[in-house]
């Protein structure tokens, strides 16, 4: 900080002023600094990452369509199931088929994610090997 001592009429008076050319040097070195280390630290280990597909799902017949309404009540194929043990049933029937069919969880946007889980769970225990999800997709735009 620089102080300027007026020498003109009245000796009394003090003029004070900052001077930021320091100020400003020293943001210039770091935003150097800063540009020159970025490259060098974002650079990770590499990997392919897999690419954004979305392709329509194909309905067919022998597919199993599982919703989960917002209350948590499951739905196979539009028909309510009643607990966790029925859903077992009903999937353990749909397993033993050759080729075994896709089973597809529609969850609603308000519910509880321990609901889908546990559909989840249920298709596992079952032996399903194909489970997928039904999403909207997003507004173009």
């Amino acid at each position: 900080m620089a102080m300027q001592i007026g020498g003109s009429e009245d000796e009394d008076e003090v003029l004070s002023a900052i001077n930021t050319t320091p100020l400003v040097d020293v943001m210039l070195v770091l935003l150097i600094i800063f540009l020159i280390t970025i490259p060098v630290v974002t650079n990770t280990v590499p990997v392919n990452l897999p690419e954004e597909r979305n392709i329509p799902t194909e309905t067919k017949p022998e597919n199993v369509v599982i919703a989960v309404d917002r209350d948590g009540n499951v739905f196979w194929n539009e028909r309510m199931v009643p607990d966790n043990k029925a859903l077992l049933e009903l999937l353990k029937g749909v397993a033993v088929k050759v080729p075994q069919p896709e089973v597809y969880i529609r969850g609603d946007q308000e519910v509880r994610y321990q609901a889908v889980g546990k559909v989840v769970v249920t298709c596992q225990r079952a032996g399903i090997q194909k489970i997928g999800f039904i999403t909207e997709p997003p507004p173009k735009g």
